[in-house]
Order: C-alpha cells, then sequence, then structure tokens
C-alpha cells in the first residue's frame, strides 16, 4: 500500500501533462498508443494539482458517508499510479477486444451525432415546447427546450470494481480487467463521462476502506487507462459504502441518464460484522436511496454468489456473467443501450 492519500507524499507519479499521447489514446489500428513511463517529467505544479484532486476526493467521499451507517470506518481513497510493466499489461489484455469495441461504437456514433445536433432537448421539467406524447409517463417531464450545439450525450457510467481476495480464483481478474478495458475504451470514443473506482475492506486498522480512483470525470487522463492495470484481489469488500460513495459522485454529475455498475465475485463482508442480513440491508438501502434521485444500477455478477447478488440487487438489475470470455463485449452492449 501507498502513504496516506492526505499525506505529503502521494501515490501519483503520472503527469497531467499528456500531450505525448494523442487525445483518445490510440493509434490508427484501434490499438493503445505505448509510450515509455517518465515519472520524472512530472512538474512540481502537476505534482500539486495531483494531490490537491487526492485530498478532494478524500474529502468528498468522507463528507458522503458522515450520516450513514459507515461513519466511523477510517477510509483512503487512493489515486493509483502506473509503470512499465502496467503499460505492457495493457496491451497484452487489450489484444482482440478493441475490434469488437469499435465496432460497437460505430454502431452508437450515429445515435449520439443524432442527440447532439437535434433542436430540441426533450424530456425536461420546463422549457419552450410542449410534447403531448410525454404525458403518458406521468413524470412531469413534459417539455422540450432548445439544445446547445455542443451538449454532451446524456449518459455519464460509473464503474465499480469489487477487490476482493476472491477475485483472484478462476480467472475472474483478468476477465475484469479486460471488462473495464473495454467499457473505459468505449466511452473514450463516444466522449462519455467515465468514472471507474475499485474498492476493498480492512487493509489495515487505520484503513478499513480503501477506494481507487483509477478513472474519474474530474480530471480525465489519457494515461488512466494504464492505471487500471492496478486493479488486484486484495482483502475484504464492504459494498454498501463502495456504491454509496460512486453513486453520490453520479448524482451530482449533469448527464440525464446516470448508469452504476457493480462487477463482483461475492457477497459483501467486512470487519466489524459487516455481513450477512446487515450489510444485504445497508446495500438494498443504498440502491433505493439512489435511484430515488436518478441512478440506474446494474450488478455483473461474476462469481459464485450469484444468487445472492442477485436477491440483493434484484433481477431487473441483474447480469449472470456465465461466460467471462464474452464479459467485456456484453457489458460494453449493455451500456449502448443507455444511449
Amino acid at each position: 500500500m501507498k502513504k496516506s492519500a492526505d499525506s505529503d507524499e502521494g501515490s501519483s507519479r503520472v503527469s497531467d501533462d499528456s500531450t505525448h499521447m494523442e487525445r483518445s489514446g490510440l493509434g490508427k489500428d484501434g490499438s493503445p498508443n505505448y509510450h515509455r513511463a517518465n515519472p520524472e517529467s512530472m512538474s512540481e505544479e502537476a505534482k500539486q494539482k495531483e494531490r490537491d484532486f487526492r485530498k478532494k476526493l478524500n474529502r468528498d467521499a468522507r463528507e458522503v458517508i458522515s450520516d450513514s451507517i459507515h461513519k466511523k470506518v477510517k477510509l483512503i481513497v487512493h489515486r493509483p499510479d502506473y509503470d512499465e510493466e502496467n503499460q505492457q499489461e495493457y496491451v497484452r489484455l487489450c489484444q482482440g477486444l478493441m475490434p469488437i469495441v469499435q465496432e460497437i461504437a460505430r454502431k452508437t456514433l450515429p445515435y449520439l451525432e443524432h442527440e447532439i445536433s437535434s433542436d430540441f432537448a426533450r424530456n425536461r421539467y420546463y422549457g419552450s415546447k410542449f410534447q403531448a406524447d410525454s404525458v403518458a409517463y406521468r413524470d412531469y417531464k413534459y417539455f422540450a427546450k432548445k439544445r446547445p450545439p455542443t451538449e454532451s450525450p446524456s449518459l455519464v457510467v460509473g464503474l465499480r470494481v469489487d477487490e476482493s481476495a476472491s477475485m483472484s480464483a478462476y480467472g475472474r481478474l483478468e476477465a475484469a480487467k479486460r471488462a473495464v478495458i473495454a467499457v473505459y475504451e468505449y466511452c473514450q470514443l463516444c466522449h462519455i463521462p467515465i468514472l471507474i473506482y475499485g474498492d476493498t475492506a480492512d487493509v489495515s486498522r487505520l484503513e478499513q476502506m480503501s477506494i481507487f480512483a483509477y478513472a474519474d470525470f474530474d480530471k480525465a487522463d489519457a494515461n488512466d487507462r494504464f492505471r487500471l492495470m492496478r486493479i488486484q484481489a486484495r482483502s475484504n469488500n464492504r459494498d454498501g459504502m463502495a456504491l454509496r460513495i460512486m453513486a453520490e459522485r453520479l448524482v451530482a454529475s449533469p448527464q440525464k441518464t446516470k448508469l452504476l455498475i457493480s462487477i463482483s465475485d461475492g457477497q459483501p463482508k467486512a470487519m466489524d460484522d459487516y455481513s450477512g442480513s446487515y450489510a444485504v440491508t445497508d446495500m438494498k438501502q443504498t440502491i433505493q436511496e439512489y435511484e430515488r434521485k436518478g441512478v440506474t444500477f446494474l450488478a455483473a455478477a461474476i462469481g459464485q454468489d450469484k444468487d445472492v447478488i442477485s436477491e440483493i440487487y434484484g433481477n431487473e438489475r441483474f447480469l449472470d456473467i456465465t461466460n467471462l470470455h464474452e464479459f467485456p463485449a456484453k457489458l460494453v452492449r449493455i451500456i449502448a443501450r443507455y444511449l
């Protein structure tokens, strides 16, 4: 583990200056651009910005849980770094993925172009144009308003990765990484804001909950794709707390559709006594609370506790990932449906 996110020494060595990479981070053939990591090139100003951002993530996360059952849990939000080995792993796992991702994006982009170029944005609580056909939905979003020509797609995606120790079994960790890569690259191609966090619990008595901010729409960096390779199997899992922190970030985003997907291989279990019906109740209450605030939840179950995960999230939010090889493409196609 790195030092505390609030300490003077940071856990990130990645430069904010990514001008050495193309904006998309991809080559002409769709493969990721590969550059040798050079942490020493990071300016003092960039290092300070990285420290400030990490401290902000910690403050915001602690504020979110301050009035929940997790308020006494010692939390640290990390901003992982990356090295040349992570770059090489990323290139290896990308093989065979990018053509699939690009094909799905190619089919999606025409819909996005239509959405962005449309004269009116539909389903608003107020506006200059009344939509009679929307009255049937009874959600009071009966109006349309003029859409700015540069308005972004109305979807934001949050991807939560369970980093419990059991993820190391049966190829689950590599399957999760490949799925995360596919989602990340798809969102980059379609210009969809993306939030990718991993989490684990009980690393130490002073760090009862660890959040790993791999990609964040408030500080997008082309090198985030390499940070994703820091995802690993670690310790326990405190799912409700992780979902709450990420859902709150999505609620604050301006996009209309807020999708939060949890990749997990087991039921919640952390010290002290965060397990069984107590943990399940916490997760259900969290899901219900944030669904009322507009967040859509999906659970991708890739382990032995699929029945428990299905019971927690409900059948309508449950994805049974039996074939890990098909997992990345399946997840990207599901996200595409929400555009």
